[in-house]
C-alpha cells in the first residue's frame, strides 16, 4: 500500500516533484529514454523544439510557486509605505551631507517607487505564471535590481525602507532567475562538455564560485554597515584601529562629491555579485557568455575602481579607513579568482567566430561547444563540511602564489606601514609614496596571482624602481625612510622578474602566459 502511495505521489507530481528543478537536471534523468540516434558522443543529448516545449512546461509547472511568490512580493511592496510610514523617525545623511531632493520629497519619491513597483511586480508576476513568457520574469527581475536601488538613489529617509528595499529587492531577483533558472534557456541551451577546450580544470565549476560568492556576501555586509552610517541610519562608524577616521572618510569631501552613498553604492555592487555567482550551471563560460561579462565588468574594472578609492584615502583625506580596507582587502582577491571565467568565455566566442557563428547570438544564447570533455576532476560542493581542504584547493585553481609574488606582497605591505614606523607624518608626501606605491604593488602581485595575468607582474618592476628612486626627490621625508624605500623598491623590482611555476593550462590563452 505505501509503495502504491508513493507511485500514485510520482505519477501525479506530488510532493517529491514540487522543489525547484532546474532543466539541466530534468535533461539528465531524460537522457536514457531517448532513442540511440538522437544521442551525441558527449553523453548529452538533442532535442527537437516540441521535446523541449515540453521540458519547458513541466520545469515550469514544477516552479509554479515561485511566480506566485512574485505576486505576493509586490502585494507587500504596495502594502509597505502603509505599514511602515516613511515619514516617521526620517533621518538626514551624515556630516550634513547636501542630497538632491528635499525631505518631503524622499519621503514621497520612496512611497512612490515602492507602490509603482509593487504593482508592476503583481503585474508581470502574474503574466509570468504562464509559460513561455520570459521577457515578463525578466523584467520582474529589473524591477527587484530597481527596488534594490531606489532607497539609496532617493536617499531613504528611514531605515526601514532601506531595508525593504534590499532584502525585497535580493528576493525578487533570486525568485525570477536564480531559483527556476534563466527564462526559456532550456528552448536554446546547447549540451556538452564543461572544460574548455584545451583547459585543465572547468573556470564554472562550484568550487570556483563559492569562494567568490562567500567573499560577495562578506563584501555586501562591511558596505552595508559603512553605507547605513552614510544615510544616517547610525550615529557612530566604530573603527578599531583609526579611532574616528573611519567617520572622517566617509564624511569627506572625496565621499561627498558623489550623488549618493558610495559605500551603499558598494552595497548595491556586492550585491549583484554575490546574486550572479549563483546564476547558470557549471558550463556557464559557454552557454551564458552574457552573464559571464557582466559578472567580470562587476568584480574587475569595477573592483580596480574601489580599490583605487581605497587607496587613495590617505592621500585625499589624509585618514585610514578599517572597514574601506577590509572591503578593499575582499575586492582584491576576486580579481585574480574571476579573471579565468572571463578568457575561458572569451576563447569560445573566438572559436565560435572561427566555426563562422555569429557573435552576437552566441554571446546571447551560448554556442556549440567545441570540446566534449566533462569536469571529472573537480570535487563536489556537497562534500565541503567533509573535505574543506580539498574543495578549497579547486576553489583557487587558476591562482598560484610564487614566493616571489608573496614577498612583494609582504614588502608592499611593509611599505605602507613604513611613514608611520619611522615617524613621518601621514599628510607628507613622502608619506604618499609609501601608501600609493605600496598598495599599488600589493595590488599588482595579488592580481598576477593569476596565472594568465602572470605577465603584469613587470608593471611591479616599474613601481619598485620608481619607489626607490622618487624619496630622494622629496624633502619632508627622513633619511631612514628614504634609504628603507630604495631597498625594498629595488628587492621588488627584482622579484618581479622571474615568471615562478605555473600550474594549470589554459588552452588558447597558453601563449600569454608568460
Amino acid at each position: 500500500m505505501k509503495n502504491d502511495d508513493q507511485n500514485k505521489s510520482q505519477n501525479q507530481g506530488g510532493m517529491g516533484k514540487r522543489g525547484v528543478t532546474r532543466p539541466m537536471a530534468e535533461m539528465s534523468m531524460k537522457k536514457d529514454q531517448h532513442d540511440d540516434d538522437k544521442k551525441e558522443k558527449d553523453g548529452g543529448m538533442k532535442m527537437d523544439s516540441g521535446q523541449r516545449s515540453e521540458m519547458l512546461n513541466m520545469h515550469h509547472s514544477n516552479t509554479l510557486w515561485v511566480y506566485w511568490s512574485l505576486v505576493m512580493l509586490g502585494i507587500w511592496m504596495v502594502a509597505s509605505p502603509l505599514t511602515f510610514d516613511y515619514a516617521k523617525n526620517v533621518v538626514e545623511p551624515s556630516g550634513g551631507r547636501d542630497v538632491w531632493l528635499s525631505m518631503s520629497g524622499r519621503i514621497a519619491a520612496m512611497k512612490w517607487s515602492d507602490i509603482i513597483s509593487g504593482l508592476l511586480l503583481i503585474f508581470f508576476g502574474w503574466r509570468a505564471l504562464t509559460p513561455n513568457r520570459p521577457y515578463s520574469i525578466w523584467i520582474c527581475c529589473f524591477i527587484g535590481i530597481w527596488i534594490s536601488m531606489a532607497p539609496l538613489i532617493f536617499w531613504s529617509p528611514t531605515a526601514v525602507g532601506y531595508l525593504n528595499g534590499t532584502m525585497v529587492g535580493v528576493l525578487v531577483i533570486a525568485l525570477s532567475v536564480l531559483i527556476p533558472g534563466m527564462p526559456n534557456m532550456i528552448m536554446y541551451m546547447k549540451m556538452g562538455g564543461d572544460v574548455p577546450d584545451g583547459w585543465s580544470y572547468n573556470p564554472s565549476s562550484w568550487p570556483q564560485r563559492w569562494i567568490m560568492i562567500a567573499l560577495a556576501f562578506v563584501g555586501w555586509i562591511a558596505s552595508r554597515y559603512l553605507g547605513a552610517f552614510q544615510l544616517g541610519y547610525i550615529d557612530y562608524a566604530w573603527d578599531p584601529f583609526f579611532g574616528n577616521s573611519t567617520m572622517k572618510v566617509l564624511n569627506s569631501d572625496m565621499s561627498h562629491s558623489w550623488p549618493i552613498s558610495d559605500a551603499a553604492f558598494g552595497t548595491l555592487a556586492y550585491t549583484l555579485e554575490f546574486l550572479m555567482g549563483w546564476m547558470g550551471g557549471t558550463s556557464r563560460w559557454r552557454t551564458m557568455p552574457w552573464m559571464v561579462t557582466f559578472f567580470g565588468i562587476l568584480v574587475i574594472p569595477l573592483g580596480f575602481v574601489s580599490i583605487f578609492l581605497v587607496i587613495s584615502q590617505p592621500l585625499s583625506v589624509g585618514a585610514w579607513c578599517t572597514f574601506c580596507l577590509a572591503t578593499a582587502i575582499i575586492m582584491l582577491p576576486m580579481i585574480p579568482l574571476q579573471i579565468d571565467e572571463v578568457i575561458a568565455m572569451g576563447q569560445h566566442m573566438v572559436q565560435r567566430k572561427r566555426k563562422g557563428d555569429s557573435l552576437w547570438k552566441v554571446f546571447w544564447k551560448g554556442g556549440e561547444p567545441v570540446t566534449t570533455e566533462n569536469d571529472n576532476r573537480s570535487p563536489e560542493l556537497i562534500s565541503f563540511p567533509q573535505q574543506p581542504g580539498k574543495v578549497f584547493k579547486a576553489s583557487i585553481w587558476g591562482m598560484s602564489s610564487s614566493w616571489m609574488l608573496t614577498l612583494s606582497t609582504i614588502l608592499g605591505v611593509g611599505l605602507m606601514f613604513a611613514p608611520a614606523l619611522f615617524g613621518v607624518g601621514i599628510e607628507t608626501k613622502a608619506a604618499d609614496i609609501n601608501h600609493l606605491g605600496g598598495a599599488l604593488v600589493v595590488v599588482t602581485a595579488v592580481v598576477c596571482m593569476a596565472e594568465p595575468l602572470r605577465v603584469g607582474r613587470y608593471f611591479n618592476v616599474l613601481l619598485g624602481l620608481a619607489i626607490a628612486v622618487l624619496p630622494w626627490f622629496v624633502q619632508d621625508g627622513s633619511l631612514l625612510l628614504s634609504i628603507s624605500d630604495t631597498v625594498v623598491g629595488v628587492a621588488i623590482a627584482a622579484l618581479s622578474l622571474s615568471r615562478g611555476k605555473i600550474t594549470e593550462r589554459y588552452g588558447l590563452w597558453d601563449k600569454y602566459v608568460k
